[in-house]
């Protein structure tokens, strides 16, 4: 049986500072080398950095947050950049936004989650909302591990072959 390269995905957000970031970092730690994830933004700020209680909420949840950091969506829409087979939009904005021609035309999904880092409060409060959010991402991406390991059940050995399939499992996450 031929070994098969990682599938990988792709999130994007508007800053990838927050949202995208805590998927990439969730999927890559639950993928076990299965998965490959990247994120990136439509238009992160310059300098813009992780935010800084997205990657405190990885941390509690022992997730790594080595190498994580924030990107424009050009990095991956070039001639070098690694085939993406699926790419997830995590914000209304960047799914609303015209997105570049992806190589390899990868199936896409959006799944929608409100922005952690908007919005007022204590310093708990604040970083109780990327835990919370951190914990739905969590949620579809075990249900998107579980719903390609019934595919490998079937005798789909490499759901990244086939693009629609994959997309129509994430698009029915998106409704869960």
């Amino acid at each position: 049986m031929a070994d098969h390269r990682p599938i990988r995905v792709l999130f994007l957000c508007t800053h990838n500072s927050a949202r995208s970031i805590l998927a990439e970092a969730c999927l890559n730690h639950l993928g076990q080398g299965r998965w490959q994830a990247f994120s990136a933004g439509s238009s992160p700020r310059p300098g813009q950095q992780p935010h800084a209680l997205a990657l405190a909420a990885l941390q509690e949840a022992g997730i790594a947050t080595v190498d994580l950091h924030s990107k424009s969506w050009d990095a991956f829409a070039g001639p070098n950049a690694p085939p993406m087979d699926l790419i997830i939009t995590v914000c209304d904005n960047a799914a609303g936004e015209v997105c570049p021609i992806w190589p390899g035309h990868p199936a896409t999904a959006h799944w929608g989650y409100a922005d952690p880092s908007e919005g007022e409060g204590s310093p708990e409060q604040r970083l109780q909302r990327f835990r919370s959010t951190l914990q739905a991402i969590r949620s579809r991406l075990e249900a998107l591990l579980a719903a390609s390991a019934d595919l490998a059940a079937c005798g789909i050995t490499d759901p990244a072959s086939d693009g629609q399939r994959l997309a129509q499992i994430a698009r029915r996450l998106a409704q869960a």
